[in-house]
């Protein structure tokens, strides 16, 4: 199973976000909701802000820029000023990792 390592799951908090720099790639966003591991990119849609320094409210993240909000599971902008959807990115934990999924295989 081919993937990158973001970070180990132990460091993101939950209910918070957890900004990763990866050659390659945007920034991202990793996110543990009830347990459960997502990755977004970092960068709000609608403004230069980082979305890990937002506050999560029911899955959303409020951005702190101008207090938009995504969906975390599916990026989709669920609060004005943010229109465009987040991209969201397959991601699992192995081994006390959380590992972006770099092929479809995964």
């Amino acid at each position: 199973m081919a993937g990158v390592v973001l970070c180990r799951a132990a460091d993101v908090p939950a209910d918070q976000g957890f900004r990763v720099d990866v050659p390659g790639y945007p920034p991202l966003a990793v996110f543990c909701l009830d347990g459960v591991f997502y990755v977004t990119d970092d960068t709000c849609t609608h403004g230069d802000a980082s979305l890990s320094e937002g506050e999560i409210e029911g899955g959303a993240v409020v951005c702190p820029f101008h207090m938009g909000a995504f969906d975390i599971r599916t990026g989709r902008a669920t609060v004005a000023p943010c229109l465009r959807p987040l991209q969201v990115y397959p991601a699992r934990v192995v081994d006390g990792d959380v590992v972006l999924n770099t092929s479809v295989a995964d």
